[in-house]
C-alpha cells in the first residue's frame, strides 16, 4: 500500500514537472492536509470547531 501510495506521488510530481504547473503543488499540498485534519479530528472533541472552519 505505501509502495502504491509513493508511486502515485512520484507520477503527479512528474505531471508537474513535466507539465510545468508547479503552481499546483500548494494546492494539492494544502488539499491533503486540509482533509488528513478532517479524518483525524473526526471523532473528538474538536470536530465541531474544525467543521465550523469550512
Amino acid at each position: 500500500m505505501l509502495a502504491t501510495f509513493l508511486d502515485l506521488l512520484k507520477d503527479i510530481w512528474d505531471f508537474l514537472k513535466v507539465r510545468k504547473k508547479y503552481w499546483l503543488a500548494p494546492l494539492i499540498i494544502t488539499l491533503i492536509l486540509m482533509g488528513s485534519l478532517i479524518i483525524f479530528t473526526q471523532g473528538s472533541v474538536l470536530a465541531p470547531f474544525i467543521y465550523s472552519i469550512f
